[in-house]
Parts: structure tokens; C-alpha cells; sequence
């Protein structure tokens, strides 16, 4: 029987694969897809990843997270994310673990107890809470890529007090002596009737605006790596739904000692159906 303190995938079996051997063999034809992709040869702290279902940017968000295997393993992923409002609250599940296809994750309890007493949360447990893909869809992919590291998910509104919560998740981590990658859960520009934003009309002209202005102005910050930039900009252009979440996740990286960004990939789901509704996504690791 099912532990009563396992937060069920809900997304499982729609959006990814519910079985295991369903999800290796996707990840095994991501990770082949993503050969070219590969970043410079150092250890990294952190990338930004989107979360849309797997056929649409699972690749990227794959070849990311791949990415971020060192050495010596993490023991603890923690993952920004969460479709917020700026005034909306923060959101963390203090204990308890995730369901995903290849075995539950356990939430690293201490930093995640730290977190809650520093900063005042929305509280989550297994049994209660939101239905968000930003943290789930990338679940598989840790527990695949980092069988044995812990998880502390953070819901973080695009908002400048997120920018506190990233950096303080490196300090009580170095103080508990715990090693950690961050990721930032966002995708890109939403354009088209389906998400209310036609400000150049439709077609081939719409796609080459999302692609080469508004979404890469937003890339652009992201690899200069400037949190405060990335939040200011997406609320000004509509170019991310999570920005609070990569910015987050990019303090924790400069708090970690990261001083440089690189883009793996960027695509749309116009790339696999075309429309005019359609949604951007990269993969940035650091």
C-alpha cells in the first residue's frame, strides 16, 4: 500500500509517460536528440527548464537536467517554480516525498524546515495541494538522472522577494553541509488568440517576432544572468510565465559561485504544431 505521505503525480499518463519503462525510453531518445546540445565541460549549479508535456520541450528540459550530473551527486535538487502572481505567496512542501514513474522522491526536510521558519509560506502537504506541472513534469527526470538526491520544491511568484528565498536556500544549505543544483521551472512567450496576446497579428511574421525580439530580449538576461532584469522584463513583455522561478534559481546559481550562462536549446511548440497559438521554451544551464 502507498504511503499516505507521497504527493501524487497527477500529471502522469497525460502530459509524460505513468510507467517507467515508458519513461526511460523517451529520456533515452531526449538524450540522443540532445547530443549536439551539450555545454562547456565544468560543473554546473543550476539551468532553467520548461514544462510543457514531453512532446513539446521534455528534450530540453531532459538534456538540462542531464546536464547537471557532477561527480559527486547532489543531495538535494531544489526546483523553482509554480503560475503565480506577483503578490501572490510563496509555496513549499515541508515534508513528505513525490511520486514520479521510477520511485518517489523524499523531501529534504531540514533546508526545507529552515526555509519555513525564515519566510512566511503557503504551506503544502501530500494529501493538499495546487495541481502545478512546473515542478512535476521535471520529477522523472531527477529521479532518473539522481536516484538517491532529496527535493525541496519552492513555489516563488515573479517578484523581487523571491530573489531572497534563492539565495537563502544556498546559505542554509551550506550550513547544513548539504550540496545542491537548482533548477528554474518557466517557458517563454504564450502568443496567440488561446492566451490573449496578439500585439503582431498571426502567422509566420507572429512565430519570427516571438522567436528573434521577445523571447530572446528575455534569453539574453537570463544568460547575462541578472534575476532582477529577468523578472522586470517578463512582467514588461509577457515573455515567461514563471519569471520569479528562473530568477530564483538564478540567484542560487550566483550564490553558488556560478558566473556564466549558456543556452542548450530553444524551440516552440509551433515547431511541432503549428498554429497560431504557441509557447516558447529554452534550456540554460550555469
Amino acid at each position: 500500500m502507498k504511503s499516505k505521505n507521497v504527493r501524487k503525480a497527477v500529471f502522469a499518463g497525460s502530459w509524460y509517460p505513468a510507467r517507467a519503462s515508458d519513461c526511460e525510453r523517451e529520456i533515452k531518445q531526449f538524450l540522443s536528440e540532445g547530443e549536439g546540445l551539450k555545454a562547456s565541460g565544468r560543473e554546473l549549479m543550476g539551468g532553467i527548464v520548461p514544462h510543457a508535456g514531453w512532446f513539446f520541450s521534455g528534450s530540453i528540459a531532459c538534456n538540462v537536467i542531464s546536464s547537471l550530473q557532477s561527480e559527486k551527486a547532489p543531495d538535494v535538487i531544489v526546483v523553482f517554480g509554480m503560475h503565480l502572481a506577483p503578490d501572490s505567496s510563496f509555496f513549499l512542501m515541508p515534508e513528505g516525498a513525490w511520486e514520479t514513474p521510477f520511485g518517489d522522491i523524499s523531501v529534504e526536510t531540514r533546508l526545507a524546515g529552515e526555509l519555513a521558519e525564515q519566510f512566511q509560506f503557503s504551506l503544502e502537504t501530500p494529501a493538499r495541494f495546487s495541481q502545478d506541472n512546473t515542478v512535476e513534469l521535471q520529477l522523472p527526470f531527477i529521479k532518473y538522472f539522481f536516484k538517491d538526491s532529496k527535493i525541496v520544491a519552492v513555489g516563488v511568484p515573479p517578484s523581487s522577494r523571491s530573489l531572497k528565498i534563492g539565495k537563502a536556500v544556498v546559505e542554509i544549505s551550506k550550513r547544513l553541509g548539504l550540496k545542491i543544483k537548482v533548477i528554474g521551472s518557466t517557458d517563454l512567450t504564450h502568443y496567440g488568440h488561446n492566451y490573449g496576446f496578439v500585439s503582431r497579428g498571426t502567422g509566420a511574421q507572429a512565430v519570427e517576432w516571438v522567436k528573434t525580439e521577445n523571447d530572446r530580449r528575455l534569453i539574453d538576461i537570463m544568460l547575462a544572468m541578472e534575476p532582477e532584469k529577468v523578472i522586470r522584463e517578463a512582467l514588461a513583455s509577457h515573455n515567461a510565465c514563471c519569471a520569479g522561478a528562473a530568477a530564483a534559481a538564478i540567484a542560487s546559481g550566483i550564490e553558488l559561485g556560478s558566473d556564466r550562462a549558456e543556452r542548450i536549446a530553444y524551440a516552440t511548440s509551433y515547431d511541432k504544431s503549428p498554429g497560431d497559438s504557441f509557447v516558447g521554451y529554452v534550456g540554460i544551464v550555469f
